[in-house]
Protein backbone atom coordinates (compact mmCIF):
# COMPACT_ATOMS: atom_id res chain seq x y z
CA UNK A 1 0.00 0.00 0.00
CA UNK A 2 2.56 2.54 0.60
CA UNK A 3 4.52 1.74 -2.33
CA UNK A 4 1.41 2.65 -4.44
CA UNK A 5 0.53 5.56 -2.63
CA UNK A 6 4.61 6.68 -3.17
CA UNK A 7 3.91 5.81 -7.06
CA UNK A 8 0.60 8.19 -7.10
CA UNK A 9 2.32 10.56 -5.51
CA UNK A 10 5.30 10.61 -8.10
CA UNK A 11 2.92 10.51 -10.90
CA UNK A 12 1.20 13.55 -9.63
CA UNK A 13 4.36 15.68 -8.95
CA UNK A 14 5.23 14.21 -12.30
CA UNK A 15 1.62 15.29 -14.01
CA UNK A 16 2.10 18.65 -12.47
CA UNK A 17 5.50 19.51 -13.17
CA UNK A 18 4.64 18.86 -16.72
CA UNK A 19 1.51 20.93 -16.86
CA UNK A 20 3.63 23.60 -15.07
CA UNK A 21 6.44 23.35 -18.14
CA UNK A 22 3.55 23.17 -21.11
CA UNK A 23 1.77 26.77 -19.75
CA UNK A 24 5.34 27.92 -19.04
CA UNK A 25 6.07 26.91 -22.87
CA UNK A 26 2.59 28.36 -24.61
CA UNK A 27 3.38 31.80 -21.88
CA UNK A 28 6.37 32.15 -23.60
CA UNK A 29 5.34 31.47 -27.32
CA UNK A 30 2.63 33.57 -27.22
CA UNK A 31 2.54 36.21 -24.32
CA UNK A 32 5.83 37.16 -23.60
CA UNK A 33 6.95 39.80 -25.45
CA UNK A 34 9.59 38.13 -28.26
CA UNK A 35 9.89 38.03 -31.56
CA UNK A 36 6.83 35.38 -33.09
CA UNK A 37 9.27 33.83 -35.62
CA UNK A 38 5.66 31.83 -36.08
CA UNK A 39 4.38 33.97 -37.72
CA UNK A 40 6.73 35.11 -40.05
CA UNK A 41 5.88 32.12 -42.48
CA UNK A 42 1.98 31.88 -41.89
CA UNK A 43 0.24 31.82 -44.89
CA UNK A 44 -2.76 33.03 -43.29
CA UNK A 45 -1.26 36.19 -42.55
CA UNK A 46 0.07 36.86 -46.42
CA UNK A 47 -0.57 40.32 -47.65
CA UNK A 48 -2.72 39.64 -51.00
CA UNK A 49 -0.41 42.53 -52.57
CA UNK A 50 3.10 42.50 -51.18
CA UNK A 51 2.82 38.18 -50.89
CA UNK A 52 4.65 38.27 -47.85
CA UNK A 53 3.71 37.32 -44.42
CA UNK A 54 3.82 39.35 -41.45
CA UNK A 55 2.44 40.57 -38.57
CA UNK A 56 -1.52 40.70 -37.64
CA UNK A 57 -1.65 44.44 -37.59
CA UNK A 58 -0.31 45.77 -40.74
CA UNK A 59 -2.34 46.36 -44.34
CA UNK A 60 -1.66 47.31 -47.44
CA UNK A 61 -0.71 50.70 -47.90
CA UNK A 62 -3.84 52.66 -49.64
CA UNK A 63 -1.65 55.31 -51.46
CA UNK A 64 1.49 52.97 -52.77
CA UNK A 65 3.31 55.88 -50.96
CA UNK A 66 5.29 54.33 -48.40
CA UNK A 67 6.94 57.81 -47.31
CA UNK A 68 3.61 59.08 -46.73
CA UNK A 69 4.00 58.41 -42.76
CA UNK A 70 7.78 59.30 -42.86
CA UNK A 71 6.83 63.17 -44.88
CA UNK A 72 4.25 64.48 -41.65
CA UNK A 73 5.45 65.72 -38.37
CA UNK A 74 4.32 63.17 -35.95
CA UNK A 75 4.23 64.32 -32.14
CA UNK A 76 5.40 61.88 -29.80
CA UNK A 77 3.65 61.69 -26.89
CA UNK A 78 4.30 60.03 -23.81
CA UNK A 79 2.38 58.39 -20.75
CA UNK A 80 2.96 56.18 -17.58
CA UNK A 81 0.33 53.28 -17.38
CA UNK A 82 -1.31 52.50 -13.87
CA UNK A 83 0.92 49.95 -13.63
CA UNK A 84 4.21 52.52 -14.00
CA UNK A 85 4.98 51.28 -17.45
CA UNK A 86 6.28 54.56 -20.16
CA UNK A 87 3.98 54.39 -23.30
CA UNK A 88 4.73 55.56 -26.76
CA UNK A 89 2.30 56.99 -28.98
CA UNK A 90 2.44 59.32 -32.25
CA UNK A 91 0.07 62.21 -32.99
CA UNK A 92 -0.47 63.15 -36.39
CA UNK A 93 -2.60 66.87 -36.11
CA UNK A 94 -5.12 67.47 -38.86
CA UNK A 95 -4.36 69.78 -41.73
CA UNK A 96 -7.23 72.15 -40.41
CA UNK A 97 -8.14 72.49 -36.83
CA UNK A 98 -10.82 69.98 -35.65
CA UNK A 99 -12.21 68.54 -33.51
CA UNK A 100 -12.69 65.09 -34.60
CA UNK A 101 -9.69 62.53 -33.63
CA UNK A 102 -9.10 58.88 -34.62
CA UNK A 103 -7.05 56.65 -31.96
CA UNK A 104 -5.49 53.83 -33.69
CA UNK A 105 -5.24 50.05 -32.53
CA UNK A 106 -2.42 47.65 -33.79
CA UNK A 107 -2.29 44.21 -33.94
CA UNK A 108 -0.25 41.49 -32.14
CA UNK A 109 3.49 42.04 -32.42
CA UNK A 110 2.78 45.37 -34.47
CA UNK A 111 3.32 48.81 -33.70
CA UNK A 112 1.36 51.81 -33.94
CA UNK A 113 3.02 53.08 -37.69
CA UNK A 114 2.14 49.83 -38.67
CA UNK A 115 -1.29 51.51 -38.71
CA UNK A 116 -0.28 54.31 -41.46
CA UNK A 117 -2.64 53.03 -43.78
CA UNK A 118 -5.73 53.73 -41.47
CA UNK A 119 -4.02 57.00 -40.38
CA UNK A 120 -3.76 58.22 -44.39
CA UNK A 121 -7.80 58.12 -44.90
CA UNK A 122 -8.24 59.27 -41.36
CA UNK A 123 -6.27 62.36 -41.96
CA UNK A 124 -6.32 62.80 -45.78
CA UNK A 125 -9.80 61.74 -46.43
CA UNK A 126 -11.36 62.42 -43.54
CA UNK A 127 -10.14 65.56 -42.49
CA UNK A 128 -9.30 63.77 -38.63
CA UNK A 129 -6.19 64.40 -36.05
CA UNK A 130 -4.79 60.51 -35.74
CA UNK A 131 -2.83 58.64 -33.01
CA UNK A 132 -0.71 56.05 -33.14
CA UNK A 133 -0.34 54.24 -29.57
CA UNK A 134 2.33 51.50 -28.91
CA UNK A 135 0.19 49.35 -27.27
CA UNK A 136 2.46 47.30 -24.15
CA UNK A 137 4.80 45.21 -24.98
CA UNK A 138 5.03 46.74 -29.13
CA UNK A 139 7.44 49.44 -30.37
CA UNK A 140 8.31 51.89 -28.25
CA UNK A 141 6.64 51.49 -25.69
CA UNK A 142 7.57 49.16 -22.13
CA UNK A 143 6.47 45.58 -21.16
CA UNK A 144 7.39 42.39 -21.56
CA UNK A 145 4.72 41.00 -21.93
CA UNK A 146 1.66 41.29 -24.63
CA UNK A 147 -2.17 41.92 -22.84
CA UNK A 148 -4.34 40.82 -25.50
CA UNK A 149 -6.52 43.73 -25.08
CA UNK A 150 -7.05 43.43 -21.55
CA UNK A 151 -4.50 45.88 -19.71
CA UNK A 152 -4.25 47.60 -22.72
CA UNK A 153 -7.62 48.78 -22.14
CA UNK A 154 -6.74 50.63 -19.25
CA UNK A 155 -4.01 52.33 -21.17
CA UNK A 156 -6.09 53.48 -23.90
CA UNK A 157 -8.23 55.43 -21.29
CA UNK A 158 -5.64 57.39 -20.48
CA UNK A 159 -4.45 57.94 -24.52
CA UNK A 160 -8.61 59.18 -24.62
CA UNK A 161 -7.70 61.68 -21.38
CA UNK A 162 -4.62 62.71 -23.32
CA UNK A 163 -6.25 63.47 -26.17
CA UNK A 164 -9.53 65.26 -25.03
CA UNK A 165 -7.13 67.68 -23.17
CA UNK A 166 -5.40 68.01 -26.27
CA UNK A 167 -7.89 68.74 -28.43
CA UNK A 168 -10.73 70.30 -25.68
CA UNK A 169 -13.84 69.48 -24.23
CA UNK A 170 -15.95 69.15 -27.84
CA UNK A 171 -13.43 66.38 -28.63
CA UNK A 172 -15.46 63.85 -31.22
CA UNK A 173 -12.98 60.29 -30.83
CA UNK A 174 -13.29 57.61 -32.90
CA UNK A 175 -11.48 54.11 -31.17
CA UNK A 176 -10.37 52.01 -34.74
CA UNK A 177 -8.63 49.22 -33.97
CA UNK A 178 -7.50 45.96 -36.09
CA UNK A 179 -6.89 42.14 -34.80
CA UNK A 180 -5.49 42.50 -31.03
CA UNK A 181 -6.36 46.01 -31.81
CA UNK A 182 -9.73 45.68 -32.46
CA UNK A 183 -9.95 42.87 -29.05
CA UNK A 184 -8.78 46.40 -27.25
CA UNK A 185 -11.23 48.92 -28.77
CA UNK A 186 -13.85 46.42 -28.07
CA UNK A 187 -12.68 45.80 -23.99
CA UNK A 188 -12.49 49.43 -23.91
CA UNK A 189 -16.20 49.78 -24.95
CA UNK A 190 -17.32 47.98 -22.14
CA UNK A 191 -15.81 50.54 -19.37
CA UNK A 192 -17.04 53.77 -18.18
CA UNK A 193 -15.69 56.02 -20.93
CA UNK A 194 -16.00 59.84 -21.20
CA UNK A 195 -18.93 61.66 -23.75
CA UNK A 196 -16.20 62.17 -26.25
CA UNK A 197 -15.87 58.66 -27.25
CA UNK A 198 -18.45 58.21 -29.89
CA UNK A 199 -18.05 55.14 -32.10
CA UNK A 200 -16.03 51.83 -32.33
CA UNK A 201 -15.00 50.58 -34.79
CA UNK A 202 -13.44 46.93 -34.79
CA UNK A 203 -11.69 44.99 -37.50
CA UNK A 204 -11.38 41.30 -37.30
CA UNK A 205 -10.93 41.43 -33.25
CA UNK A 206 -11.31 38.34 -31.29
CA UNK A 207 -14.05 37.21 -28.38
CA UNK A 208 -11.95 36.31 -25.91
CA UNK A 209 -7.54 36.02 -25.08
CA UNK A 210 -9.07 32.44 -23.87
CA UNK A 211 -10.79 31.47 -27.43
CA UNK A 212 -8.24 32.83 -29.53
CA UNK A 213 -5.11 31.13 -28.37
CA UNK A 214 -7.34 27.93 -27.52
CA UNK A 215 -8.13 28.06 -31.18
CA UNK A 216 -4.54 28.23 -32.00
CA UNK A 217 -3.30 25.90 -29.70
CA UNK A 218 -5.75 23.28 -31.17
CA UNK A 219 -4.79 24.64 -34.92
CA UNK A 220 -1.16 24.26 -34.48
CA UNK A 221 -0.32 21.81 -32.11
CA UNK A 222 -3.56 19.54 -32.20
CA UNK A 223 -3.59 19.92 -29.13
CA UNK A 224 -7.38 20.17 -26.38
CA UNK A 225 -7.33 23.10 -24.51
CA UNK A 226 -7.67 21.47 -21.37
CA UNK A 227 -5.08 21.00 -19.37
CA UNK A 228 -2.78 23.51 -20.88
CA UNK A 229 -5.20 26.48 -21.33
CA UNK A 230 -6.31 27.22 -17.43
CA UNK A 231 -2.52 26.57 -16.77
CA UNK A 232 -1.82 29.45 -19.20
CA UNK A 233 -3.79 31.26 -17.67
CA UNK A 234 -2.62 31.14 -14.21
CA UNK A 235 0.82 31.53 -15.53
CA UNK A 236 -0.16 34.72 -17.09
CA UNK A 237 -1.95 35.60 -14.21
CA UNK A 238 1.11 35.37 -12.11
CA UNK A 239 3.51 36.93 -14.97
CA UNK A 240 1.72 39.53 -16.29
CA UNK A 241 -1.16 40.35 -14.14
CA UNK A 242 -4.57 39.15 -16.04
CA UNK A 243 -5.59 35.60 -16.45
CA UNK A 244 -6.71 34.66 -20.46
CA UNK A 245 -10.48 33.94 -19.09
CA UNK A 246 -11.26 37.65 -18.17
CA UNK A 247 -9.19 39.37 -21.29
CA UNK A 248 -13.33 39.19 -23.14
CA UNK A 249 -14.28 41.27 -25.65
CA UNK A 250 -17.43 39.37 -25.84
CA UNK A 251 -18.03 40.46 -21.94
CA UNK A 252 -17.07 43.80 -22.88
CA UNK A 253 -19.42 44.40 -25.89
CA UNK A 254 -22.34 43.18 -23.69
CA UNK A 255 -21.94 46.28 -21.55
CA UNK A 256 -21.34 48.72 -23.72
CA UNK A 257 -23.57 52.20 -24.74
CA UNK A 258 -21.46 52.85 -27.73
CA UNK A 259 -22.36 52.24 -31.57
CA UNK A 260 -19.86 49.85 -33.40
CA UNK A 261 -19.05 48.86 -36.52
CA UNK A 262 -17.75 45.54 -37.09
CA UNK A 263 -15.41 44.31 -39.75
CA UNK A 264 -14.39 40.99 -40.85
CA UNK A 265 -12.82 39.38 -43.60
CA UNK A 266 -14.97 35.87 -44.93
CA UNK A 267 -11.73 34.31 -45.25
CA UNK A 268 -10.59 34.94 -42.46
CA UNK A 269 -8.55 31.75 -40.59
CA UNK A 270 -6.41 33.25 -37.61
CA UNK A 271 -8.93 34.77 -36.10
CA UNK A 272 -12.26 32.52 -37.70
CA UNK A 273 -14.45 34.12 -39.32
CA UNK A 274 -17.63 32.57 -37.20
CA UNK A 275 -16.02 35.33 -33.91
CA UNK A 276 -17.43 38.05 -35.87
CA UNK A 277 -21.39 36.93 -35.51
CA UNK A 278 -20.62 36.20 -31.73
CA UNK A 279 -19.40 39.47 -31.31
CA UNK A 280 -22.26 41.37 -33.18
CA UNK A 281 -25.00 39.28 -31.68
CA UNK A 282 -23.84 39.98 -27.93
CA UNK A 283 -23.66 43.83 -29.04
CA UNK A 284 -26.53 45.85 -27.49
CA UNK A 285 -25.98 49.30 -28.95
CA UNK A 286 -26.36 50.54 -32.67
CA UNK A 287 -24.00 48.75 -34.92
CA UNK A 288 -23.79 47.04 -38.12
CA UNK A 289 -21.70 44.58 -39.58
CA UNK A 290 -19.64 44.53 -42.38
CA UNK A 291 -18.02 41.32 -44.16
CA UNK A 292 -15.37 41.35 -46.69
CA UNK A 293 -15.81 38.82 -49.16
CA UNK A 294 -12.55 37.12 -49.98
CA UNK A 295 -10.61 38.65 -47.71
CA UNK A 296 -7.75 37.36 -45.17
CA UNK A 297 -6.84 38.07 -41.48
CA UNK A 298 -6.20 42.01 -41.21
CA UNK A 299 -6.91 42.34 -45.02
CA UNK A 300 -10.19 43.85 -45.22
CA UNK A 301 -9.12 47.21 -45.97
CA UNK A 302 -6.33 45.84 -48.73
CA UNK A 303 -9.06 43.51 -50.22
CA UNK A 304 -11.89 46.48 -50.91
CA UNK A 305 -10.56 50.03 -49.90
CA UNK A 306 -12.76 51.45 -51.67
CA UNK A 307 -16.08 50.40 -49.76
CA UNK A 308 -14.22 49.77 -46.54
CA UNK A 309 -13.50 53.61 -46.51
CA UNK A 310 -17.31 54.57 -47.61
CA UNK A 311 -18.31 51.67 -44.56
CA UNK A 312 -16.24 53.26 -41.83
CA UNK A 313 -17.38 57.25 -43.42
CA UNK A 314 -20.94 56.59 -43.44
CA UNK A 315 -20.87 54.87 -40.21
CA UNK A 316 -19.13 57.59 -38.30
CA UNK A 317 -21.45 60.13 -39.91
CA UNK A 318 -24.14 59.08 -38.14
CA UNK A 319 -22.53 59.94 -34.97
CA UNK A 320 -19.80 62.08 -35.04
CA UNK A 321 -20.86 65.86 -36.81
Amino acid sequence: MRALFLFLFVLLVALIGGLIAAGLYFYDFAIRRSTKEFLRDNEELRDPESGSAGDTGATSFATKDPDWLNRQELETWYITSEDGLNLVGYYLPASKPTTKTAILAHGYTSQGRHMESFAWFYHELFGYNVLMPDARGHGQSEGDYIGFGWPERKDYLLWIQTVIDRVGGDAQLVLHGISMGGATVMMVSGEDLPSQVKVIVEDCGYTSAYDELAYQLKKMYNLSPFPIMPATSVITRWKAGYSLYEASALKQVKKTRLPILFIHGEEDRFVPFEMVWELYEACPSEKEIYVVKGAGHGNAYGTDRAMYVQRVRDFLARFIQ
